[in-house]
């Protein structure tokens, strides 16, 4: 990969923004998600620019400074619920007075809005969405999905400025608060880790154990988003390999659910679940197919990590990213949502075909850090393009 350093129009953009705050605003950091990797690399790459980046906390409770950026700070409020943040953060603007605040996934990005206008403070207030909020919110309650568009529509004409992460997040979005699409600018995640050319780590290679099968892997939080049964109901269709084995790599609410399933199914041989892991790159780099499920992905960072480790991917074709970053299917099998049988025949293909790994991997750079946080900075401090 290239030094993300190096990106001239990027440094140039920087350069009128050295010493300027930014704030970034999130719930919490660990365990460390999709989200939080993407504003930890973002705000290490600003901080090494120059610019001063505060990471708030709504109440982080674990230790943070191994994962801290240099030169970041770290400010916990310590709110025991996400709408008791109000107040310390209108405080944090009046006394603090950042350039520019960042608020990351709703209810918090509605209420740093509320904050914002009690404090009365000039520094340009933008809301960062990474999920498409009408699918991820269709099963709560009546009520819950009205305080979802009521709010939106209040607040979100009150920011200075909207970012969604894709095209079907920005729609979604413009549809809930009635504003009209063009008034959100797409700014999609970069690529959230660094690829080497060296093999997998014996740690990886061990994990998968003895049997030589083809090797299938999937990242992510075990939520029912994830829909991660599908994978593995699909997995069990594969009778080609009796050796062939899944990894589902992650931690979540429905671990416990996911393991029972797993054995009721007699497939505890072969599903592994090693739990959650800081760095997978190796875990792709032994992998031969990368599996996505999901029922809605605001973005999906994994496809870009699978890309970049140059793997065969199959994935739903659901609301948000992968049809963005898979380019309609030419960089991935896009699959019918619900349908394990057809899953696992997209998954058969991908393991017979392959993919051209170089190709896979010009893809995910043009995800690059450095292109992607040139968007971002346009956004937020706009004037530093002129």
């Amino acid at each position: 990969m290239k030094d993300i350093a190096l990106n001239g129009e990027l440094i140039a953009r920087a350069a009128h923004l050295e010493g300027k705050r930014l704030a970034l605003l999130l719930p919490s950091l660990l365990p460390v998600g999709g989200v939080e990797t993407v504003a930890l690399s973002r705000s290490r790459l600003l901080c090494d620019l120059g610019l001063r980046v505060d990471l708030l906390f709504v109440n982080e409770p674990n230790a943070t400074q191994d994962w801290l950026p240099t030169g970041a700070r770290c400010i916990n409020f310590g709110s025991g619920r996400l709408r008791h943040v109000v107040r310390p953060l209108r405080r944090y603007l009046i006394e603090e007075r950042p350039d520019a605040v960042v608020a990351a996934m709703w209810p918090l990005t509605s209420l740093a809005v509320v904050a914002h206008k009690l404090a009365r403070s000039r520094a340009r207030l933008v809301t960062s969405d990474h999920n498409v909020l009408s699918v991820q919110y269709r099963n709560k309650s009546k009520v819950s999905r009205a305080m979802l568009r009521a709010s939106i529509a209040a607040t979100y004409s009150l920011a200075d400025a909207r970012i969604a992460v894709s095209i079907d997040v920005k729609n979604d979005l413009a549809r809930l608060s009635g504003l009209p699409p063009q008034r959100f600018d797409v700014v999609q995640n970069p690529l959230p880790l660094v690829v080497d050319d060296g093999p997998a780590s014996n740690a990886a290679e061990a994990a998968w154990g003895v049997p030589p099968g083809k090797r299938i892997l999937t990242v992510g939080r075990l939520k029912a988003q994830k829909n991660q049964k599908l994978l593995i109901d699909a997995f069990r269709l594969l009778e080609a390999d009796a050796h062939a084995r899944l990894m589902i790599l992650g931690t979540g609410e429905l671990e416990d659910e996911l393991r029972n399933y797993i054995s009721a199914h007699g497939l505890a041989s072969r599903v592994l679940m090693p739990g959650h892991v800081d760095q997978p790159v190796d875990y792709y780099k032994s992998a031969d197919l990368f599996a996505l499920t999901s029922d809605a992905e605001g973005f999906g960072n994994v496809l870009l990590e699978a890309l970049a480790c140059g793997l065969p991917i199959v994935s739903t074709d659901c609301p948000g990213g992968p049809r963005e970053i898979l380019a309609d299917g030419a960089y991935g099998r896009l699959v019918a949502m619900n349908s394990a049988a057809a899953f696992s025949d997209a998954i058969k293909q991908g393991l017979e075909q392959g993919a051209d790994p170089n190709r896979q991997r010009q893809r995910a750079e043009q995800f690059s850090l450095a292109a992607t946080t040139t968007r971002y900075l346009d956004v937020v401090f706009p004037a530093a393009r002129h």
